[in-house]
This record gives C-alpha cells, structure tokens and sequence, in this order.
C-alpha cells in the first residue's frame, strides 16, 4: 500500500478511535516537514501575495484584507490579497502548497488545511507536507439552526423532535465534505438523531431551503443565522464552540445543553508552502500575532464574523492534526465522499 495512502487511512483510523473513546495508538505526527534551507538576506525583498480561495466579499477574504494593510506596515512591503475561488478553496491552497518564490502564502480556512485529501486522494496538495503552518486568523462557531417546521423550545425538546421523526427530518449543507455536513454527522453520531442528509451550493441557498421548509436543520455561520433567528424564521439550538463568545454573545452552547463530544469550530489560517525559510515563517507569525492583538483588526474580524486568534505555529499545527484525526475519523465512520 502506498505511504500516502497509509498515513490517510491512520490518520482516519486515530479519529474513529477517539470518537468511540478509545486510547489513541501513536503520537501525533508532525505537520511540517524537516526545516528547508535557512534564509537569506532580508525578508520580505518584494511585496507579498496572500491567495483566498474565495470570491471577494465572502468571510475568508475580508479576513484577510483585515489583516493585509497592517501587516504591510509591519513588514515594510505591500501585502496583497488575490482571489482565487474554486473547489472550496482548495484551487488557492495548490497554488500556495506549490509556491517557490518565498513571497506567497494563503488565507486558508480549515477544510483546506486538514481534511482536503482525506476527501480527495487525487488533490494536488497534502496538507500535512506542503504546508508550513504560520498561524491562525479567526475562529467562527457554527449554529445549529431549525426552521419553523420543527417543534421544541430549547435543545432537549428540539432533539427530542428530530429523534422521533428519524430521517423524515432533513437537514442542510453547503456540500458534502463540508465542515457543516461532518459537523452534522458528528452532532447525529452524538445525539442519536438520524436527519437526512441534502446538500446544496453554499450556505444562502441552505437558508432558502430551510425558509421554504425543505430541510429542517442546519448548521450555519452566526453572521448568516443570526438575521433570520432575530426575525423569528429560524430557531437558535445552540452553537458548536465550547464556550460563549463575542460572535454570538449569550447564545448558549450545545455543551450545556448536554450534548457532549460535538464542539466544532471554522478557522482561518495564513500558511505558508512547506519550503518557505523558518526564518520568515516566525518573522511573519510575530507580525500576524502583533496585528491581531490590536483593537481595529479584531473589530474588522468580528463584522466579518471571525474571533481574532493570535497565537504561535505550533498552535495552528496543533489545531491541523487535531481536525484532521478528528474529521477525518467523521468521514471513515460515515462513508463520506465528495
């Protein structure tokens, strides 16, 4: 068998295990590779692109314009924001993973950086060797939202609903192998409920169906949920962060409402190929973690519905072995494809 292939199926192995409660078998491995060559010079000599794999104006991208203007002033060369939609991100991270001029990087979010080729065998990257993790962006939770169709008035009476209706409830998703469908299947793994899977082109078009009553359930973006929860057309469950936060106020979390093992967050990170000096990778993670601290960019972070996040590059590899084993353990169990 492959190696490539080996290290997938164990790293999906290591997630299954734990999500059944079972002891884990080996060390995490590394995400990054052996060191490359030391750096040379000054860095950075010219200005620096940042690749979003989303269109201008969706979440991703305004987090990475947030943060573009002051680290530029940290740097000393302009950093540049370019938009390279496709293949939920995953057109930008080939492009970054495969970057040789030192002066690329990528405003990934967490689909790319973990569970892409655990999907995919045939993607053109592995996350977990041709990157070089620089550090986290902003974290978001995710909402798990009803319509009107389903009955209750707080989380036991709502799950007690979807149980009882089994797979007549359905429930909504940007696509399959998103982050909200192995979030939903984890949710059903946790809570015993066996909602129907649809999946549709992006999270407006989830809301559309959930609005026209087609789907029941979904779990969305607090910043596209929470209009529809205020106008009373959805109904708020809870959310998938292990605590409350500034996104989403006092919105109460699906932890304390008993639902254990189901925390769940979407990130954004700036990542770097794997080759990038280690030189520039810390020059790059202290000026990132500098701009998050300040007042401005986390304000810019929370219109776009991010929680600023600094933090060092161990930190963010941590997080991409974390959701790799974890996720990946989702798509083993549930059979999921793209």
């Amino acid at each position: 068998m492959p190696t490539t292939r080996r290290r997938v199926l164990g790293t999906c192995a290591a997630g299954a295990a734990a999500l059944l409660g079972w002891p884990a078998a080996a060390q995490e491995r590394a995400v990054r590779p052996a060191a490359a060559a030391p750096l040379s010079g000054n860095w950075p000599a010219k200005p620096v692109r940042v690749l979003v794999g989303f269109p201008a104006g969706a979440s991703p991208d305004l987090a990475a314009r947030a943060i573009a203007r002051p680290l530029s002033q940290l740097l000393g060369q302009s950093v540049v924001v370019e938009n390279k939609p496709g293949a939920s991100g995953n057109t930008a991270a080939a492009e970054v993973a495969q970057a040789r001029d030192d002066h690329t990087l990528g405003a990934l979010i967490n689909g790319n950086l973990t569970i892409a080729r655990l999907l995919d065998p045939k993607l053109g990257f592995d996350p977990e060797k041709d990157f070089a993790p620089v550090g986290l962006i902003g974290t978001a939770p995710l909402v798990l939202a009803v319509s009107e169709q389903a009955a209750g008035n707080n989380p036991a009476e709502l799950l007690l609903w979807a149980r009882n209706r089994g797979a007549d409830a359905k429930y909504g998703t940007p696509g399959n192998g998103t982050v909200g469908h192995l979030g939903m299947e984890l949710l059903k793994m946790r809570t015993s409920i066996r909602a129907e899977h649809r999946p549709f082109s992006g999270n407006p078009k989830v809301i559309e169906a959930m609005l026209a009553g087609e789907v029941q359930m979904a779990l969305l973006p607090p910043g596209l949920a929470l209009p529809h929860i205020q106008s009373g057309k959805l109904k708020m469950v809870g959310i998938t962060s292990p605590e409350r936060g500034p996104l989403t106020g006092d919105w109460p979390t699906l932890r304390e409402a008993e639902v254990r093992g189901s925390d769940l967050e979407i990130w954004t990170a700036l990542a770097a190929p794997a080759t990038m000096p280690p030189a520039a990778v810390q020059k790059l993670n202290a000026a990132l973690s500098q701009v998050l601290r300040t007042g401005p960019v986390s304000q810019d972070l929370l219109k776009a519905g991010w929680q600023a996040r600094a933090g060092d590059a161990e930190t963010l590899a941590r997080r991409m072995r974390s959701d790799t084993s974890r996720l990946g353990g989702v798509i083993m169990m549930r059979g999921i494809k793209t």
